[in-house]
C-alpha cells in the first residue's frame, strides 16, 4: 500500500456521534460532545485559511459558548504545523500520541489469535451487549455510560449496520464478564479499527488479539482491501504492528482548559 493512500484514507477519517453537535466551516470541525464522553469538546479538522490563531482562537470561543470547559485539539498529518505550537503556548497539555497503522487486506485476514475457548466473542446487535461494550469503555477510557434511551438506539442501530456490512462493535467476554471490546466500521473499501480496549486485569491475556481477529475478518468478508486504526503508542501500538500492520504517522492530541 502506498503512504499516499493511507494518509488520505487517515485524514478522512472524521468520525461525529450523532447526539453531538458539530460546528464546521471551511476552516474547522469543532464537535460538541454528549454529556457522556469523557471530555466536552474536540477539535478535529483545522484548516485555516486567516492567520492560524485568529482561526484557533475562534474556535475557543464557539466551545465556550457550547459550554465546553476544555477542547481536545488534535494534530493530524494534514494539520498546519502551527496548531502545536499555538495550542501550547495557550496552555495545551499533551494527552493522547498514537500511530497511524495500516495493513494489506487484499491476501485476507493474518493469523492472528488461536481459539481461545475462555472467551466469547459478540456483536453489539442486542441492549445487553451495547452495554456491556459502554461499560468496558468507561472502565477503559473514562465517561460515563450513555443513557438507556441511547444504548437502545446504538443497539438498533448497530443491528442494521452489522448485516448490513457497516460494522459494528465485539465485545470479549470471559466467565461471562465483559472484558474487552472494539469497534469496526467499513467506508470506502477501508476496514476502520477504533475504540479497542481491554480491562486493566484482563490485559496480556489474549482479548485484545481476539477482538482484532474477529474485526478484521468482518471487514474482509465485506470487501474491505484495508484496515486502517489509530493505535495508542505505548499500549495497542505494539500488539497491532506484531499482526502485520506498518506504522504510516503518528497523531497527537492536547487537552485545552477554557
Amino acid at each position: 500500500m502506498s503512504p499516499e493512500r493511507v494518509a488520505a484514507a487517515a485524514d478522512a477519517w472524521v468520525w461525529v456521534h450523532e447526539a453531538a453537535t458539530p460546528v464546521e466551516t471551511e476552516e474547522y470541525l469543532l464537535v460538541r460532545s454528549p454529556e457522556w464522553f469523557e471530555h466536552p469538546a474536540s477539535l478535529v479538522r483545522f484548516e485555516p485559511v486567516r492567520e492560524p490563531a485568529v482561526v484557533l482562537d475562534e474556535v475557543l470561543r464557539t466551545a465556550r459558548e457550547l459550554g465546553a470547559d476544555r477542547v481536545v485539539v488534535w494534530v493530524r498529518a494534514s494539520t498546519p504545523p502551527a496548531l502545536e505550537e499555538l495550542v501550547t503556548e495557550r496552555g495545551g497539555v499533551a494527552d493522547e500520541e498514537l500511530d497511524v497503522l495500516a495493513l494489506d487486506l487484499r491476501p485476507g485476514p493474518p493469523e492472528i489469535a488461536p481459539p481461545d475457548a475462555d472467551l466469547v466473542l459478540r456483536w453489539t446487535t442486542e441492549l445487553d451487549v451495547v452495554r456491556d461494550a459502554e461499560e468496558v469503555s468507561v472502565g477503559v477510557f473514562g465517561g460515563s455510560v450513555p443513557p438507556d434511551d441511547e444504548l437502545a438506539r446504538s443497539a438498533e442501530r448497530d443491528r442494521v449496520s452489522v448485516a448490513r456490512g457497516d460494522g459494528g462493535i465485539v465485545v470479549a467476554y470471559r466467565d461471562g464478564r465483559p472484558v474487552g471490546f472494539g469497534g469496526l466500521s467499513v467506508v470506502d473499501g477501508v476496514a476502520r479499527l477504533w475504540g479497542g480496549g481491554v480491562l486493566e486485569q484482563e490485559r496480556g491475556r489474549g482479548v485484545y488479539r481476539a477482538v482484532l481477529d474477529e474485526r478484521l475478518r468482518y471487514g474482509v468478508e465485506q470487501g474491505a482491501t484495508m484496515a486502517l486504526v489509530k493505535g495508542r503508542v505505548e499500549t495497542s501500538g505494539p500488539i497491532l504492528r506484531r499482526a502485520g500492520f506498518a506504522t504510516y504517522g503518528r497523531e497527537r492530541s492536547f487537552v485545552l482548559s477554557l
